[in-house]
C-alpha cells in the first residue's frame, strides 16, 4: 500500500489544443503555455502545470497523477506493488521529462482508469499570474483538487483504490436515478494524506469522456461568480447550476471542458481531521442548488 499525498495533476487528450488554451485562460483564469513537446501546460499555482493537455484523436480524460512524498516513498510503493503482484510500468525518461517528475509508475485500475504515481516535481517557481485576475487557487498541501472517475466494475475498483493506492473512504452515496423503487448506483468518496474531503471518487457507471468531473477550488465566493460570468461570456456549456454539496460543503457550479468531461469550480471545501471523521452515507447530493438536469445525462458525484 502506498501513501499518496494528493492529486498532483490530470492529463487530458484533445483534438484542439487552441480551444483548451482559450478555455483555460478566458474561462478558468489559468495560464496556458505550449510546452514545446506537443502538449499544453495549464498553470494554476507555482507548479509548471496542474493540467496537461496532449494532442490526440479524441477529446477525453487520459490520466490522474498522484504524488508521493519522496524517492523512499516511491520505492516503498513499488515494493508494495511487487509484493501484491500488481502490474505496473515505469515511466520512460521521456515521459518523466514531459510530466516534469523524477520517476513515475503507470498502472490501471480494474475499470481501466490510468493512474500515474510520481515523485519529485521539477519546479521553476515562476509566479502564477492569472490572465483574469483570479487571486489564487487552493492547492499546496491539498493537491490540485479532486477527480471523479467511472468504475462500472465497482467493487473490484473500490478494493483497488483502497488496498493498492491506499485511499480511505470519506463517505458514500447510493444514488437512485429512477427513484426509490429503481436500481441503486453507488458513488464512493476517498481521501488520501491531506485534509481535503476527497481527492478521488468512483462512480458506478461508464462515462464516454473517461471522467465524470475534475474539481478546482478558489479562495473566495466572488471568484466563483466571476468564473460563472466568464463561462456565460465564452458560451461554455453549464452542466450544473450553482449549489452547495452536503458532504464536502463546496459551493460550486459545473461546466463542460473541451475534452468532454465536466469541471467543478468551487469555494469553501471542507478540510477534515481524519482521526475524528465518521464515515457516513448521505442521501442528498446538495444542501441547495446543483441542478444536474441542465444539459447532461451523466449523474453527479
Amino acid at each position: 500500500m502506498m501513501e499518496i499525498r494528493g492529486l498532483a495533476y490530470i492529463v487530458a487528450e484533445s483534438t484542439n489544443l487552441d480551444q483548451w488554451s482559450v478555455y483555460a485562460k478566458d474561462v478558468l483564469g489559468m495560464m496556458a503555455t505550449p510546452a514545446g513537446d506537443g502538449t499544453l501546460h495549464i498553470k494554476m499555482d507555482e507548479r509548471q502545470f496542474r493540467f496537461q493537455v496532449q494532442a490526440g484523436s479524441k477529446d477525453r480524460y487520459h490520466a490522474s497523477g498522484w504524488e508521493l512524498l519522496n524517492k523512499a516513498a516511491f520505492d516503498a510503493a513499488l515494493k508494495a506493488l511487487d509484493d501484491a503482484k500488481i502490474a505496473y510500468e515505469l515511466g520512460s525518461a521521456e515521459l518523466c521529462r514531459q510530466r516534469c517528475v523524477q520517476q513515475m509508475a503507470v498502472l490501471f485500475d480494474p475499470a481501466g482508469n490510468r493512474h500515474e504515481v510520481v515523485w519529485g516535481f521539477k519546479s521553476d517557481f515562476k509566479r502564477f499570474a492569472s490572465p483574469q485576475g483570479v487571486s489564487s487557487f487552493v492547492t499546496g498541501d491539498y493537491g490540485l483538487g479532486h477527480t471523479v472517475l467511472p468504475a462500472p466494475d465497482f467493487d473490484v475498483t473500490v478494493a483497488f483504490v483502497r488496498d493498492v493506492l491506499g485511499f480511505e473512504t470519506s463517505d458514500i452515496y447510493n444514488f437512485k436515478p429512477a427513484g426509490d423503487a429503481g436500481p441503486t448506483v453507488r458513488i464512493h468518496f476517498f481521501h488520501c494524506a491531506n485534509g481535503r474531503h476527497h481527492s478521488l471518487a468512483l462512480a458506478e457507471f461508464p462515462v464516454p469522456s473517461g471522467c465524470v468531473h475534475v474539481m478546482v477550488e478558489v479562495e473566495n465566493m466572488p471568484e466563483v461568480g466571476r468564473a460563472m460570468d466568464r463561462m456565460q461570456q465564452g458560451k461554455v456549456q453549464l452542466t450544473a447550476t450553482l449549489g452547495q454539496h452536503t458532504n464536502d460543503r463546496m459551493t460550486s457550479f459545473y461546466m463542460k471542458t473541451p475534452s468532454g468531461f465536466d469541471l467543478e469550480y468551487g469555494y469553501g471545501g471542507a478540510i477534515l481531521d481524519w482521526e475524528q471523521h465518521i464515515v457516513h452515507e448521505f442521501t442528498a447530493v446538495s444542501l441547495w442548488g446543483h441542478d444536474f438536469t441542465i444539459g447532461r445525462v451523466e449523474q453527479p458525484a
